[in-house]
């Protein structure tokens, strides 16, 4: 029988490398999709709507809410930022390893409803490279940067909610790491309850 998949959170602070990680991660290994989130920001330059992120209204957002038709959503920095549901489950379902790269607040959200979700936390080498990356993206005003310095501190105080650390320093080290990780609980008696209950199933069966 085909193995279900397992739904993988991953957060970090922002300037961590979280979505370079999951990129590289996806290309490099078979079986993963990345869930596509819902938010109300605006584009960045470069980026698509259904590719990066569905990109909705914040009349259009909370309508969704409304139908629940979200996991799970959070509103950071002024804006919100959801999972859509139907699309998670559907590649579940197809044995895929289901990757969400979401904040702390949705994070324990998704865990709440999926108790078997793997939490994982991307965090820098240190502060000061965390705000180097920041700037050196290019994109967002000093005032900017500085709101998500502190709301990196705030962040710092939820990490022992999650299951692993993965220090992004060298991508490639970091990426063999994270798969690692991943295959390892995808394989733990806790994430594949009915295909035990189905090999008990196989061998009383054998018995007669």
């Amino acid at each position: 029988m085909r193995r279900k998949g397992i739904l993988i959170v991953i957060s970090g602070f922002s300037g961590a490398g979280k979505g370079t990680l999951v990129k590289r991660l996806i290309e490099r290994y078979d079986g993963y999709a990345l869930s596509v989130s819902a938010t109300t920001r605006q584009p960045r330059p470069g980026e698509e709507d259904g590719r990066e992120y569905f990109f909705l209204q914040k009349e259009q957002f909370e309508r969704k809410i409304a139908e629940n038709g979200l996991i799970e959503y959070a509103c950071y920095c002024d804006n919100y930022y959801g999972t859509p549901r139907d699309y998670v489950e559907r590649q579940l379902a197809e044995g895929k390893n289901v990757i969400l790269e979401i904040e702390i607040q949705g994070a324990l959200k998704v865990k709440k409803q999926y108790d078997d979700a793997l939490l994982l936390f991307v965090m820098p080498p240190s502060a000061a490279e965390l705000r180097r990356r920041l700037v050196g993206r290019g994109t967002e005003t000093q005032e900017v940067i500085e709101k998500r310095m502190r709301r990196a501190a705030k962040e710092a105080e939820g990490i022992e909610s999650y299951e692993y650390i993965v220090v992004n320093d060298d991508l490639e080290t970091c990426v063999e790491q994270l798969h690692g990780i991943i295959a390892a609980a995808r394989n733990t008696p806790g994430r594949n309850r009915e295909f035990i209950e189905n090999i008990r199933t196989e061998l009383e069966g054998e018995k007669s």
